[in-house]
């Protein structure tokens, strides 16, 4: 790529005033830097500004945006998903030179929210909850008693920007790891020994663990990656955290799973209808079947990159624009098309 000696950079959305002043501030010493944001971004707007674009940062173009964004080089999506960009970078690429990143800055979130789910599903937070909004006082262990979390045999599926601070975290439980990741290059320094797996050794992973956290990308390898016996091989003290997206684990499967009581319990931030319509009492469920008349859930509105607002997840973007004006390449969370992540 070809260094600019002045990009210029359009948002695609109407950036809060908040958000403006944090990214000028952080890239004033490059005062050669355009941005560019649109009071009033709409689609005549933004076709209008587009042609001058070095770089663009937004969610969803529309492919008519990107055919006129004939300068753009480099395409930053700040959040995680990026499946509804891969066919038209896909096609975009055929004739042009861009490169699309997406954005990990909500990771730290994602993985604290990983986190607060396991251990809400192992000591039972949310029924003792429900009992004392009830005005049920229970000291107990007759109802819901809680599961050790110690010598648990942790799985991480998954060991990306996420996964790898989920496993920071809970490095001071005195519990097991095993990662399953893409690869492994031998030189990874980890926070605690792991057993570590490739995907062709799914089931002895799943064999060896009992607790399952997973965080990997949606692609058309991983949909429906984890079924029914997939689930049963957890044993019946399992527990499973998803944080990736709903259709990397069978919807079918894990609500029989659960209602078996096949595992132990699951904790659930990704869904599998995201427009969900209202039922005959008005109520809206991102699921096709009834995961909340369960006994052995955590249910969450996705939601895991809370909170939304947080500054500190537009790093990222900042140091991605200084590498382009710098002409540098090697940005950060750079997307292999073809791969689809």
């Amino acid at each position: 790529m070809i260094a600019v000696q002045s990009p210029t950079v359009l948002f695609i959305w109407n950036v809060r005033e908040e958000l403006r002043e944090f990214l000028w501030e952080g890239l004033k010493e490059n005062a050669d830097i355009n941005l560019v944001f649109p009071d009033d971004p709409t689609e005549e707007n933004l076709l209008n500004e587009a042609p001058e674009a070095d770089i663009v940062v937004g969610w969803r173009p529309t492919r008519e945006f990107l055919d006129a964004a004939t300068k753009m080089r480099l395409f930053i999506n700040p959040g995680a998903g990026v499946q509804h960009h891969l066919k038209p970078f896909r096609e975009l690429t055929k004739t042009r030179e861009v490169t699309l990143v997406n954005g990990h800055g909500n990771s730290y979130f994602t993985a604290q929210h990983a986190v607060a789910l396991l251990l809400s599903l192992t000591n039972k937070i949310i029924p003792h909850h429900n009992w004392m909004t009830e005005g049920t006082w229970r000291t107990g262990d007759e109802n819901a008693p809680s599961i050790p979390f110690r010598y648990r045999k942790v799985g991480l599926l998954g060991y990306g920007a996420v996964n790898s601070k989920v496993h920071q975290f809970l490095s001071s439980f005195n519990v097991e790891f095993s990662i399953l990741k893409r690869s492994w290059t031998g030189g990874e320094e980890l926070p605690t020994d792991a057993d570590r797996y490739t995907p062709d050794q799914l089931n002895d992973f799943l064999y060896a663990v009992d607790t399952l956290i997973v965080a990997i990308p949606q692609t058309e390898d991983t949909e429906g990656l984890i079924r029914y016996e997939h689930l049963k091989r957890l044993g019946s003290e399992g527990l499973l955290v998803n944080m990736a997206r709903g259709v990397v684990i069978d919807e079918e499967g894990m609500f029989r799973a659960l209602k078996e009581k096949l595992i132990a319990g699951a904790a659930i931030d990704v869904w599998y209808e995201y427009r969900p319509e209202s039922d005959d009492t008005g109520k809206k469920y991102p699921y096709h079947h009834p995961f909340h008349e369960l006994d052995n859930v955590v249910l969450s509105p996705h939601r895991g990159p809370s909170p939304f607002a947080n500054l500190e997840r537009w790093h990222e973007v900042v140091e991605n624009i200084l590498r382009f004006a710098h002409g540098r390449t090697d940005f950060l969370n750079i997307v292999e098309l073809e791969r689809g992540y």
